[in-house]
């Protein structure tokens, strides 16, 4: 090492400061060029005001178009099974289901007064375009159809159009036929009233979780970005990102189905990615001036260091939610296509409209620092060195397997839960516990179990049944073995545990029409759960007398658990890959990318085992807010979570990777290459996922559990990723592999210093 470049570490390592490049000598190239949004900050500031009111004005009935549905891909065998259930036979399954109960402990609901209240219900019901047909237990006393206290009965409604079309019918039709009917209480439930008090409550709980997350997240940035100005660029730019992918998923609804979880999510994660792009840009940006130099010079080496690693993180992020579109469900392509939207445009205004505002404020920037008197002064000149996190870094390397393996031990065991998930459905009780349609679901699970709304249906269309009536009495013997299955009713009869326990009756001819059959089986346990998923997977393997089509809840489950456990390798492997390609072309050093995908594969398995605890097993319930424990983790939660937190803890570690090599390309040794790195990166990734966290446990306090349990599983991979996996097992890890750290091959050195060193 040259005498110049030993003085240039050490005064590095005494001032904790990037030291200005020399200039030029005679012959060499002058000063470089100021970056486009500096040299056009005006032009830029203003096309991103414009473009941002272009966006919400695009986007601004997002929230009226998207859908609680989704979960099931289009074409699905259950999806082809109610379809031909509803053209054929008219059996398909309600959209709405009210629940009239009499107020009076005395009465019935076979009273006279309750049935004329129950009619008028119906004929209010039947009476909106939207409503296809109605059916009730008053008009043929349908057993099923009562409860089992006789207080109790049910009034069921087909509404017109697709998930999409029946959840904004629903939210229309069911205020006008709910509240209080002469003797009775009437209620709603099913799916399409789900699926509108779902939309409802998501809704409701974005605008609470910007009042909660809103005041302490405006102290937590005045406290980070250290003036009121710094502290307005990441909202400035997560409100830029907002809105542009509110007008993005606004053209998709006009093609498409687009989740109310895609809109939550994305807004979430645009503030989330822009105070962490704003924090590492601003700090570089204030490091350089601090060091003496400039405005636009500060702005091209900010851009040229710290930008450089916001583009790859946005990369990974970008790649993360990517991984979903190979998927064929609408809530997981529609979330992917929020996620790279909302990251696309982040990385614009944090690399693109950030410089420019940067530019036009200089030393503005600096005002109006409401806690100036409060903050300690930062040291300068001889007196700065590491700060905390860079000394602990220094700590761990003295002995990485004293710090490294308890960490580690920590990770595994928080893991260990997700080894005993099951994997199911959410469905009412997605909702809180005292919503309308949750307390209707739980007294249809309780006092309706034959009513066959949850029930597995087998549909065998062009089947005669007078001609083969042996064949059909033979399949329903075999369905009614299956494990789990209480109840087998169809034409030629009623089955239970193989045996036919009743002859067909007048209710029988309901099974049959001039198109087919179609027959119900009843299953004990959850119908949207595991078992019974399973259940249906066997029951399609039995030979039938027909092509049979086998729909209701728990083949939905298995429709959607199906291609997810096909697909799933090629996501990991599509993910996986190209962020180990974006880190290798960050870093150029693939010991560094593979160690970060095993790291941040360790931490999300350490995320899914405390989801796991917490809401499959109910464990902590009141630190979260209390829910519905259902024994089960809904199947497209680990893969949501993966997707985000993959990406946002790819963007921490592209954040610290890029500051360590930076100072091993300066001439520092591994440990203090790393201390340095860590230093220089730690309090702002940390203080990044606090501020992510807060807005994350604004989204943990919605009323639904599908975004509870995102909200919980995203702000704690943030702040393990932030403190236990790059604060403490990263430097261990990198001090246990030494030398090995830096080694390429020849194709990927990038320049004279790394040829040199090969190490």
């Amino acid at each position: 090492m040259s005498a110049e470049t030993t003085q240039t570490t050490q005064t590095t390592e005494a001032t904790g400061t990037t030291p200005l490049a020399p200039a030029p000598a005679p012959g060499q190239a002058g000063p470089q060029r100021a970056p486009f949004a500096v040299r056009h900050r005006y032009a830029v500031a203003v096309l991103a005001v414009v473009v941002a009111l272009l966006a919400g004005l695009a986007g601004h009935d997002i929230a009226q178009r998207v859908s609680s549905g989704g979960m099931v891909p289009p074409g699905a065998e259950s999806v082809r099974a109610d379809e031909i259930l509803g053209r054929d036979f008219g059996a398909d399954a309600p959209d709405i289901v009210l629940l009239a109960r009499v107020k009076d402990t005395r009465a019935t609901v076979d009273s006279a007064a309750a049935g004329a209240a129950a009619r008028s219900v119906a004929a209010r019901l039947g009476a909106d375009a939207a409503v296809s047909r109605v059916r009730s237990y008053w008009d043929g006393r349908t057993p099923q159809l009562r409860s089992s206290d006789g207080r109790g009965a049910l009034i069921l409604g087909w509404l017109r159009g697709d998930e999409h079309e029946t959840g904004r019918s629903a939210a229309r039709v069911v205020p006008r036929v709910t509240g209080r009917t002469g003797p009775l209480e009437v209620a709603a439930g099913g799916d399409a009233a789900v699926r509108a008090e779902v939309a409802r409550q998501a809704s409701r709980d974005a605008q609470v979780s910007e009042l909660i997350a809103l005041p302490v997240t405006a102290i937590l940035l005045l406290l980070v970005f250290g003036s009121l100005v710094a502290a307005l660029l990441p909202v400035a730019v997560g409100v830029f990102a907002a809105l542009g992918t509110m007008a993005v998923l606004r053209v998709l609804a006009g093609f498409g189905e687009v989740s109310a979880y895609a809109l939550n999510i994305s807004t979430a994660l645009a503030f989330g990615l822009a105070i962490d792009y704003c924090l590492f840009l601003v700090s570089r940006f204030r490091e350089e001036r601090r060091a003496g130099a400039m405005t636009t010079p500060a702005l091209r080496t900010a851009l040229r260091t710290a930008g450089r690693a916001v583009a790859f993180s946005a990369g990974t992020v970008a790649c993360g939610m990517a991984a979903l579109l190979v998927f064929p469900h609408p809530v997981l392509r529609s979330i992917a296509c929020g996620g790279m939207a909302v990251t696309a445009m982040t990385a614009v205004g944090s690399l693109v409209v950030l410089p420019a505002v940067l530019a036009l404020l200089g030393d503005r920037l600096e005002r109006f620092d409401v806690f100036a008197r409060w903050r300690p002064a930062k040291p300068a000149g001889a007196a700065a060195g590491l700060g905390r996190w860079g000394r602990i870094a220094k700590a761990v390397t003295r002995r990485p397997l004293l710090c490294g393996v308890p960490v580690a031990c920590l990770l595994v065991l928080l893991a260990a839960p997700f080894t005993q998930a099951r994997f199911g459905l959410f469905d009412d009780r997605v909702l809180p516990a005292g919503s309308a349609a949750g307390r209707v679901g739980t007294v249809l699970r309780e006092d309706f179990p034959h009513s066959g709304l949850g029930a597995t249906t087998v549909v065998m269309p062009r089947f005669d049944v007078r001609a083969r009536g042996r064949e059909l009495d033979a399949y329903a013997r075999r369905v009614s073995l299956e494990p789990g299955t209480a109840l087998v009713e169809t034409a030629t009869g009623t089955y239970r545990y193989g045996r036919r326990v009743a002859a067909p009756g007048t209710a029988s001819a309901r099974f049959r029409s001039a198109r087919g059959v179609f027959l119900t089986a009843v299953a004990h346990g959850e119908p949207g759960g595991p078992q019974n998923a399973e259940r249906v997977r066997r029951i399609r393997a039995l030979p039938a007398p027909a092509r049979a089509w086998v729909g209701g809840m728990g083949a939905r489950v298995t429709d959607v658990r199906r291609p997810i456990a096909a697909r799933l390798p090629l996501a990991l492997a599509l993910a996986a890959s190209a962020m180990f390609v974006l880190v290798l072309a960050l870093t150029r050093r693939p010991v560094l990318a593979v160690k970060a995908l095993v790291l941040n594969a360790l931490s999300l398995c350490a995320t899914f085992g405390a989801l796991v605890f917490v809401f499959q097993e109910g464990h902590l319930r009141g630190l979260v807010g209390d829910f519905t424990v259902t024994g089960t983790t809904d199947v497209l939660l680990p893969i949501v979570v993966f997707c985000i937190a993959f990406g946002l803890s790819m963007d921490y570690e592209c954040i610290l990777l890029a500051r360590i090599v930076e100072e091993r390309r300066r001439g520092a040794g591994t440990t203090l290459a790393v201390a340095r790195g860590v230093d220089r990166t730690a309090s702002l990734f940390t203080w990044s996922a606090v501020i992510l966290a807060v807005v994350m446990a604004a989204l943990a306090a919605s009323g639904l559990v599908f975004l509870k349990a995102v909200g919980v599983g995203l702000a704690l991979a943030a702040l393990l990723d932030a403190t236990a996996v790059r604060g403490l097992l990263v430097p261990a890890v990198m001090r246990l592999a030494g030398r090995a750290n830096w080694w390429a091959p020849a194709w990927l050195r990038s320049g004279p210093d790394d040829r040199a060193r090969g190490h």
